[in-house]
């Protein structure tokens, strides 16, 4: 979120709120099930965003947020409220509702009190629905049932209801139904919120403990840290410890977000706000960190977050080989923005320097590489997805392998591939379709549920690296858009996988190498194959395309050679001179053939491996 200068936000807020007149909550749902025109009508009615500067999606600050329809990054707002005679501070964050972006809603649960579980009562409730709603309810969270969009057409509130009570417990009637386009029950929502999400406990007489649970990087003032308050105070130019590095910084500004950056004397216990220290080192503010006075310093700190693993690595190369240094600082600054990212050096023969990123599904590297190109002026190649697998050797020695060139050769006692465990919610019609997909993608069932007549919840596991591809739109064409997806990690397994090589001339290529099922290596095999041949530059000898598992050559396409016509300055006489002509072209095309070599051109690269994979077609449509 930018944070405005100093001139922009002059106001003063003189005290610090009680706690118990402060309520922090979060709004969780499914994408597109309505949670950013919700927030935007609640920034109306508290009177924090004037209508003349209202905008749909207000807290979605980003163009590709915009452009999308979805939320990326979520967005901490702080909102009055008037309930009798006690004016109270809201503390609502908007969080995503995309599988990809679990990570971001966890740390925002941290932070929170209470949930608002939104579900749109024209489609009911959804996988992504589920999957927020259990990790609500670890963070031992009050849950306020909502339905949205109740003036559309096609709503069923009754039905919806029934469903949503019977999943957090209660009546159909205590479901609230309210419409974020229209407004209708918004107000009753806030006073609910209110009465019903507990305030924050905290000891205000402690040493300061804060909890960083989001940052961003500003041009002009440095890394800009948001916390959530859970004991003492935090005060204007006071120096402040990071308890994790143990680094010290002078507070220069503290404040709130009310959705722009208001300055205040302070944050007491509970309170929501954000922290200037004109820090230039995006390292030096980590989420899940946290933040105490370096003159008395807290003996404990809070318990963070965990660590979000990454599913899905992909390489990450600038097309310009001069552009890897402010592809390095690029990837810095979005750390700070995007605590899940994790990347690391690497070197491809065929594609020069770049890095080994890792990210939570395909959507996050669609994003993060979209943010790269357009944030920070970069041209770049991302090189075909793929997973983390466990190689054991004969002898014992175990392998990590991230990237298809690091497979080892030799003799392979076995290799281990992570799984999921999938949730798909379907209507009851397209069971058959669904079990039909799971099956071709090496799934075994766990389980299936009725949520109610034509609704149902279907339990599998599946490997990973069957479903980071393209196993969503095959799931929504075989339902008609119906079904919806969620997985979490559930370990791994043993599985009969090989490396196919790609091979140009007899000299493998990298960039094209893929580590795959043995029932799939051949359609892989043949599917690269055809494809460079349509794209590899014709040369002056006869350029083989070979894909290989192991010293076993399983496909092959070829390059045909140009051929000079060395016949045309003969307009007759003996054959034998015609001959000859062509016998000594074609001494000098296998002459040419030995110590030629072949040069892949960028072009190729880009279209092969954006076609296949990372940033393509697949994950265009990508909205779950």
């Amino acid at each position: 979120m930018p944070i405005p200068s100093a001139s922009l936000s002059e106001r003063i807020q003189p005290n610090a709120t009680p706690p118990e007149l402060i309520r922090n909550f979060c709004i969780i749902a499914h994408i597109d099930h309505g949670k950013s025109t919700l927030a935007d009508r609640m920034l109306q009615l508290t009177g924090v965003v004037q209508p003349r500067d209202a905008r749909a999606q207000y807290l979605d600050r980003m163009d590709i947020e915009r452009e999308r329809g979805i939320t990326i990054k979520s967005q901490a707002v702080r909102m009055p409220w008037q309930r009798g005679e006690e004016p109270y501070a809201l503390n609502m964050i908007d969080t995503p509702g995309h599988v990809d972006f679990t990570y971001e809603v966890s740390r925002s649960l941290a932070a929170c009190e209470g949930a608002v579980l939104l579900v749109d009562a024209a489609q009911g409730i959804e996988a992504q629905t589920l999957a927020n709603l259990y990790l609500a309810m670890e963070h031992d969270l009050e849950i306020i049932p909502v339905l949205n969009k109740i003036d559309l057409p096609a709503a069923q509130p009754e039905k919806y209801a029934a469903e949503l009570a019977g999943l957090v417990g209660g009546e159909p009637e205590d479901v609230l139904r309210v419409s974020g386009k229209t407004g209708d029950g918004v107000t009753e929502l806030l006073d609910v919120i209110v009465d019903r999400i507990p305030s924050p406990v905290g000891d205000p007489d402690a040493p300061a403990r804060a909890m960083i649970f989001d940052s961003v990087y500003d041009t002009y003032r440095g890394v800009v840290t948001y916390v959530r308050a859970v004991d003492g105070n935090l005060n204007p130019r006071e120096r402040i410890e990071m308890m994790s590095t143990k680094a010290t910084h002078e507070l220069l500004e503290i404040g709130v977000i009310s959705p722009e950056a208001i300055k205040t004397n302070g944050l007491g216990v509970g309170e929501v706000g954000y922290l200037i220290t004109g820090v230039k080192d995006v390292r030096q503010s980590k989420v899940g960190d946290t933040v105490t006075s370096a003159r008395q310093p807290a003996s404990e700190p809070l318990g963070g977050y965990e660590e979000p693993k990454p599913m899905v690595f992909s390489g990450l190369y600038p097309i310009d080989g001069s552009d890897y240094p402010t592809l390095r600082d690029a990837l810095d600054k979005l750390k700070l923005n995007d605590a899940a990212l994790n990347y690391e050096p690497e070197t491809s023969v065929a594609l020069g320097f770049g890095f080994r990123v890792g990210f939570l599904g395909l959507l996050h590297l669609e994003i993060v590489r979209e943010r790269l190109e357009r944030e920070f002026d970069l041209d770049l190649i991302s090189t075909a997805p793929n997973v983390v697998y466990d190689v054991t050797m004969e002898d014992g020695t175990e392998v990590k392998v991230t990237n298809p060139s690091e497979f080892p050769a030799g003799k392979i006692k076995d290799v281990r591939e992570p799984i999921v465990r999938a949730t798909v919610l379907a209507p009851s019609e397209f069971v058959g379709a669904v079990m039909g997909l799971c099956t071709d993608r090496r799934g075994q069932m766990e389980g299936m549920d009725y949520l109610s007549e034509d609704r149902v919840e279907l339990r599998w596991t599946l490997p990973l690296a069957e479903i980071v591809f393209d196993f969503f739109d095959a799931l929504k064409s075989r339902t008609r858009g119906y079904a919806s997806l969620d997985y979490e990690p559930s370990g791994d397994q043993v599985a009969d996988l090989v490396k196919v090589d790609i091979l140009l001339q007899g000299d493998q290529v990298d960039a094209f190498s893929a580590i795959v099922h043995k029932d799939a290596a051949y359609e892989y095999g043949v599917k690269m194959t055809a494809k460079l041949k349509e794209i590899i530059p014709r040369q002056q000898f006869e350029v083989p395309i070979q894909a290989a598992v192991g010293a076993r050559i399983i496909a092959r396409e070829t390059v045909r050679a140009i051929r000079k016509d060395v016949l045309a300055k003969c307009y007759g006489g003996d054959i034998s001179r015609k001959r000859k002509l062509l016998e000594k072209q074609k001494e000098g095309k296998k002459r040419m053939k030995n110590i030629g070599s072949v040069e892949v051109p960028k072009e190729a690269f880009i279209s092969a491996l954006s076609s296949d994979g990372s940033g393509g077609k697949e994950t265009k449509d990508k909205k779950k």
